[in-house]
C-alpha cells in the first residue's frame, strides 16, 4: 500500500496538513508525490525541505525541470520557458537561501522519472498512446527500453513531463498529474487515475491510497488562502 500525492506547486500549508491527514489514518504508508513540487504558490522552498524531511519519493514535474534548466542552463528553451509559468514565487521562496536552491535542483535530477512498484505506475503527465508502437505489450520486461525512450523525449510534447495525450493502457494502474481536474479522476479505457486537483487555483490538493492497482481511497485538503495569496 502506498500514498500518491498530486501536483504540490508549492503549497507547502496545504501539503503538512494532507500529509498528517494520510499518516493518521494510515501509519506506516510509504508517501509518493507525481511531481510539480515548485512555482505557482508561495512555498516552493519549504515544500522541498518538507520533502527531504519527510523522505517522500517523487517523479519530477515539467515545472521542477523548468526549475533545473533555468537555474543551470538558462539559454536552453525550458530554461526560458521558467519564466513564463509561475517562476516568480518561486524564487521569492528562496530569499536569503539562494544556497539551498543547487542541492533542491540535484535532487530533481536525481529522481526517475518514473515509479513502477507492486501496486501502480507513477509518473508525471503519464505514457502517451504516441508510444504504443515503441513500447511493448508487456512493458515491464522493457522497462530498460522506456527509460531510454522517456528520457530522450524530455522536452518532447507527447513526453513524460508535458503530454496531455490519452494515454497507454499499461495493463496496470496509472497514477498521474499534470492534467487539472476538479476531483481526482479515473478512466476506466487506460486504467488511469489523474490526481491533480488544482491546488494552486484555489482547489484542493488530493492524495490516493493505492494497493495493488487498486485505489482504496482518495484524501483530499482545500487550498490554504495562505499558500496563493
Amino acid at each position: 500500500m502506498i500514498a500518491v500525492i498530486g501536483d504540490i506547486h508549492g503549497c507547502f500549508n496545504t501539503l503538512k496538513d494532507l500529509v498528517s491527514k494520510i499518516k493518521k489514518k494510515y501509519p506506516s504508508v510509504n508517501l509518493y508525490c507525481v511531481g510539480d513540487l515548485v512555482d505557482r504558490g508561495n512555498f516552493s522552498y519549504e515544500v522541498m525541505e518538507f520533502i527531504i524531511r519527510k523522505k517522500i519519493k517523487f517523479t519530477p514535474g515539467n515545472h521542477d525541470y523548468m526549475f533545473y534548466y533555468f537555474i543551470k542552463f538558462p539559454k536552453n528553451h525550458l530554461g526560458r520557458a521558467w519564466l513564463y509559468n509561475g517562476y516568480e514565487t518561486t524564487l521569492a521562496s528562496y530569499n536569503n537561501r539562494y544556497e539551498k536552491i543547487a542541492e533542491h535542483i540535484d535532487l530533481i535530477t536525481s529522481q526517475p522519472l518514473f515509479i513502477n512498484n507492486d501496486d501502480c505506475f507513477i509518473s508525471h503527465a503519464g505514457i502517451s498512446v504516441y508510444y504504443r508502437s515503441k513500447v511493448a505489450k508487456d512493458f515491464q520486461t522493457n522497462l530498460n527500453s522506456l527509460k531510454n525512450l522517456i528520457e530522450s523525449d524530455i522536452d518532447c510534447e507527447h513526453g513524460v513531463l508535458w503530454t496531455r495525450d490519452k494515454l497507454l493502457n499499461l495493463g496496470k494502474l496509472q497514477v498521474v498529474g499534470h492534467t487539472r481536474q476538479p476531483e481526482v479522476l479515473y478512466i476506466k479505457e487506460n486504467n488511469t487515475a489523474y490526481i491533480d486537483t488544482s491546488v494552486y487555483t484555489g482547489n484542493k490538493l488530493s492524495a490516493v491510497i493505492v494497493e495493488k492497482n487498486k485505489i482504496l481511497e482518495i484524501i483530499s485538503i482545500p487550498t490554504y488562502t495562505e499558500d496563493i495569496e
